[in-house]
């Protein structure tokens, strides 16, 4: 276990208060040439050369994936269309040239299809895309290309993209044996190359896709989008009748009444196109580890970096961040390729405490949850599931061993709280560590950093002798009167820690309280970045959030189904969901701000119809502009990053050394060209853009992870505690175009829409077992400060330079996509609209007028056409998306709750603190608690986002009291036109009815139904009660009654 190191670059100090241990040095892959189809190794030919399929362009395709797309596709090449020529001992097809026959390969024309070639693992050259040979590094992925999706290694192999059991996988083989028998092709009685053709099917399996889209069913699709439609031309007609019908008689409130229509028009026209092309997506773990982690050969799957980030300990409690980080390191993955990194933005000792104790546990808990193959890995949440966990298991010792860990996790959580009981009162003298030495965040304001390595190769194993995934605790410093932009500066600390110390090309974060619920996670993740074909152009895959801890009825929308159900699922059919902030593993080259690579496109077809000035015309000037955009952004004079493709290579094969200097690195520039000289030149900008870090510069240039070659521990440490410290993100891109973007509390938003304005692609992967698990507020004044939150940091966004009204057009974000980041930052300003159409009923009821005029039999054929919309495009959207009807019910509720509540205070606070500069904060003050089953739900908590609510719902029951008794008074003739008045009064009172619940507590466990309608009730009948008066004789005669005039 590495000791705690401290420092402060600017200050010039660095601290060790225990000895450290040198980390490994870094893991290095061999040098190899793969296929951009199946990813596999391509090989050589007989002469030993490099094989090459296309002769044209020399697209990297291997003599299997060669031959079938020769005999089974379209027989071009997929980067320049050109046609496959036949290649020496290949089998010969329909339209290769007689004339080329050769005499020598007679006999290549009778061969054995199921004959494949054993690729050699040799350092191989290939051209760089500067005309130089270059050594090409270990991909675990490769550009995309067009329709070919999958290789296999003979022709009779009917490729199926479908999982199968072993029963099927050996009915498939023996289907496979018996077609090549009829051919001929297999001797029936030959049994000594079974085993080799289930090697050859294995190994076809392997180039099969590692996932696929599972497109929604034209049956149910199609319905929804033709209703879609209907519903948007009825809309128009609706908006024509309302406008040109006025009601004159109620003018200021027809008035305000269309325009809120307008604007809830508009708001469903955005929130309902991005959901036009839902999609599902179907990964294969098998695939996985069969093109990856073969037998016999190193591990080729792609490290990855865990990021866990926290705050304040007494308000995230450790015991929950040591559950999520104890799921982290027992992951089903290669140890050696996992990395942990603990952010504490609050310099606390008690965090520090924690992460030593969970790591002496993790030498216990993570062997037992290999051993038995457990899930969820957390022990908490474990250990506390109400499930036969005796289910599947077959080995004697496990009740044995279970009940031991379940002592010692008990144990372990008796040590964390008393750790917590000691945190509550701080010395006067502050925290002391256990050397005697005091602890350097005591003042959480003014520290310096602080970096802490447990476990690794170099820690401490487990109980069986086996190496632990590295954990690294991580507190940036921090100094009075600078600026440290909350957590996305937490973040891109570790963004920069961690590529100094392990550099992972892929990164996954997660907030605190959201634990692995699948073990398997990342690997589902890797199905889609380790693609051969999609893998390059993913900026992240994100995962749904699930929550555990909340009540069955889920009243206030906790949960989120909606959202992560449909919207997230049809954003993934355009450019990809948006990042949530947490569950999210992130391509590490698109958090630098690289663009993705860019696939060429293929030669057009010309003709001599058009005379060769029409031609330039058409195709000149076009050309003629990429060519100088491309030679601009060369030179490094653009405003992208897409010379980094050219320059990461000659970067990292020059940087064979520690590169600790940048100086260094421009020597030996003899051999290149000017146009590379410049390149390799403009190198000393990134210092303008990534900060003054040589090795994370030259880290940054490594597309596939790793350190550089010379390094060692102790100048890595020193280097991590430089790009943590306080002054390091000054004059540079980091937070605007780097890395997490500042400016606004809700920094997962913005990130996400920079990186798809970069063209950029993400995926949404939804895994049967849900990947993460979180916990969320089921107080009513908890939630609505969240969604306060979420809420201001749209406005935040709307108010500043990246809103996607006017930000990236000249960019790549596709139309669909836009629609939905327009969606998220736009809807806090419905809140205003749905305030007043709120109060219109009781306002309409109070004073006897009313919005719409007296309805012709043509005019409610539009409304009862609106209605019917609504209702079948939310019936049909449950239908294709599995979502239930309560679930939608809930999220309609708790729209108009947050909307008249949170969303509103959030676009004032918003607008007061962009224009203003006044910083507003609304305080929860706690009343009473219980301790049973969800008491949190009861726990009433006062807050003024309660006012406009409560309002609402006061002022449309006194209206629907005030209403029915005006109707009694004025006789039969006046209930007619109260019906519209108490339809609409009653649809704000159903949908501020979870509200209601929330504000009165549990009311002595008295169903808040029957308090309502009681009231209600009770309202009207002594109403009724006062008109009727029946205790009064009644008069026949004229009332005689002083009129007050002087008679």
């Amino acid at each position: 276990m590495a000791g705690l190191v401290t420092g402060s670059h600017g200050r010039n100090e660095l601290h060790v208060f225990h000895d450290a241990d040198e980390p490994r040095s870094p893991t290095h892959h061999s040098v190899t040439k793969l296929c951009r189809v199946c990813g596999d190794e391509i090989g050589l030919k007989e002469n030993g050369e490099l094989f090459a399929a296309c002769h044209e362009c020399g697209f990297p395709v291997c003599r299997p994936c060669y031959e079938y797309e020769r005999s089974e596709g379209n027989q071009r090449c997929p980067q320049c269309n050109t046609r496959y020529k036949r290649h020496k001992g290949c089998p010969r097809v329909a339209g290769d040239d007689e004339e080329n026959l050769d005499a020598d390969d007679f006999d290549d024309e009778f061969q054995i299809k199921n004959h494949h070639d054993t690729p050699d693992r040799h350092h191989v050259a290939n051209h760089s895309e500067n005309g130089d040979y270059n050594e090409q590094k270990w991909h675990t992925h490769a550009a995309a290309f067009s329709s070919v999706a999958g290789s296999v290694t003979g022709k009779d192999f009917e490729g199926d993209k479908e999982a199968y059991t072993s029963a099927e996988w050996k009915e498939r083989v023996e289907k496979w044996k018996t077609r090549q028998e009829k051919r001929g092709l297999v001797n029936k009685d030959d049994g000594g190359n079974d085993q080799g053709e289930e090697d050859d099917l294995l190994l076809a399996e392997a180039r099969q896709p590692l996932w696929r889209k599972v497109p929604i069913s034209s049956s149910l699709i199609n319905p929804y989008r033709i209703v879609i439609i209907f519903r948007l031309v009825i809309l128009c007609f609706f908006f024509h009748f309302r406008i040109l019908t006025p009601a004159y008689d109620a003018f200021p409130l027809w008035l305000i009444s269309v325009i809120c229509e307008i604007w809830f028009g508009f708001s469903w026209i955005l929130d309902q196109f991005p959901k036009w092309f839902p999609i599902n997506r179907e990964t294969y773990l098998d695939r996985l580890s069969i093109r990856f982690e073969r037998e016999g050969e190193p591990n080729r799957l792609a490290p990855v970096d865990f990021f866990v980030s926290t705050v304040d300990p007494l308000k995230e409690p450790p015991i929950i961040t040591a559950n999520t980080v104890l799921s982290i390191l027992a992951v089903d993955y290669p140890v050696e390729k996992v990395s942990c990194y603990v952010s504490d933005d609050g310099a606390s000792m008690l965090l520090f405490d924690s992460l030593s104790e969970t790591a002496e546990f993790a030498r216990r808990w993570v062997p037992f949850c290999k051993k038995y193959s457990i899930e969820p890995r957390a022990p908490e949440f474990y250990f506390s599931e109400k499930i036969d966990y005796l289910k599947d298991k077959v080995q004697p010792t496990f009740v044995k061993e279970r009940r031991a860990m379940k002592r010692e996790y008990e144990e372990f959580k008796v040590r964390i709280n008393a750790l917590v009981a000691k945190a509550t009162k701080k010395p006067e003298e502050g925290w002391v560590m256990q050397d005697g030495t005091p602890w350097p965040g005591n003042n959480t304001r003014d520290h310096p950093g602080m970096i802490q390595v447990y476990l690794g190769s170099e820690g401490a194993l487990d109980v069986e002798g086996k190496e632990l995934p590295r954990l690294v605790y991580v507190s940036r410093e921090k100094r009075p009167g600078y600026q440290h932009h909350k957590k996305a500066g937490a973040m891109n600390a570790l963004v920069r820690v961690s590529a100094v110390l392990t550099n992972a090309p892929f990164m996954l974060n997660l907030d605190c309280d959201h634990y692995l619920n699948n073990s398997k996670a990342v690997r589902e993740a890797m199905c889609f970045l380790m693609d051969p074909q999609l893998g390059k152009k993913l900026c992240y895959v994100q995962f749904p959030q699930r929550f555990d801890g909340i009540d069955r009825h889920d009243r206030y929308a906790n949960r989120n189904v909606v959202f992560f159900d449909i919207n997230m699922k049809g954003l993934d059919g355009i450019q990809g969901p948006v990042y949530v902030g947490t569950g999210c593993v992130f391509n590490r080259q698109a958090l630098y701000g690289y663009d993705p690579p860019v696939s060429e496109k293929r030669a057009k077809m010309t003709c001599d119809c058009w005379p060769s000035w029409c031609c330039c015309c058409f195709g000149g000037k076009r050309k003629s502009k990429s060519k100088k955009k491309g030679v601009k952004a060369l030179l490094g004079l653009g405003g992208g990053y897409s010379k980094k493709k050219m320059m990461g290579k000659n970067y990292s094969r020059k940087s064979s050394g520690a590169a600790f200097d940048l100086e260094e690195i421009e020597e030996g520039l003899e051999g290149y060209d000017e146009l590379e000289k410049s390149s390799l030149m403009s190198q000393k900008n990134f210092e303008k853009r990534f900060g003054q870090s040589p090795v994370f510069i030259t880290s940054t240039l490594m597309e596939d992870g790793g350190l550089p070659e010379g390094t060692n521990s102790t100048a890595l440490i020193k280097e991590a505690i430089h790009v943590i410290s306080i002054g390091y993100e000054e004059k540079t891109e980091w937070g605007k175009e780097i890395g997490w973007i500042y400016g606004s509390v809700t920094e997962d938003i913005l990130t996400g829409f920079k990186m798809h304005c970069r063209g950029w692609k993400s995926v949404y992967c939804v895994p049967k077992r849900p990947a993460f698990k979180g916990s969320a507020p089921i107080n009513l004044s908890d939630r609505l400060h969240q969604v306060l939150r979420w809420a201001l940091g749209s406005v935040e966004i709307f108010l500043s330079r990246h809103c996607p009204l006017w930000y990236g057009y000249g960019g790549k974000l596709k139309w669909l996509e836009r629609l939905a980041y327009i969606n998220t930052i736009v809807y806090p300003f419905t809140s205003i609209p749905l305030l007043a159409y709120c109060t219109i009923p009781a306002v309409c009821l109070l004073t006897g007028k009313f919005i719409i005029p007296t309805l012709n039999n043509f005019a409610s054929i539009w409304f009862l056409a609106l209605f019917l919309s609504i209702i079948v495009t939310g019936v049909l959207e449950l239908r294709w998306s599995g979502v239930s009807i309560q679930d939608w019910w809930r999220n309609e509720q708790f729209w108009v709750i947050g909307g008249v509540s949170a969303h509103l205070f959030a676009v004032f606070q918003g607008l007061l603190k962009v224009l203003a500069g006044v910083d507003t904060n609304f305080t929860v003050t706690a009343k009473a608690a219980d301790d049973a089953e969800f008491g949190e739900l009861y726990l009433f908590k006062w807050t003024t986002l309660l006012i406009p609510p409560t309002t609402l719902i006061i002022l449309n029951m006194v209206g629907v009291v005030a209403g029915v008794s005006d109707a009694i008074n004025n006789g039969y003739g006046s209930w007619g036109p109260l019906f519209g008045k108490l339809f609409f009064a009653f649809w704000v009172i159903l949908h501020l009815y979870p509200f209601l619940k929330g504000l009165m507590g549990r009311q002595n466990r008295t169903p808040t139904i029957v308090v309502l309608w009681s009231i209600l009730l009770a309202s009207i009948f002594s109403l009724v009660w006062v008109r009727i008066d029946p205790f009064l004789p009644k008069q026949t005669g004229p009332v005689l009654k002083q009129c007050g005039v002087d008679c």
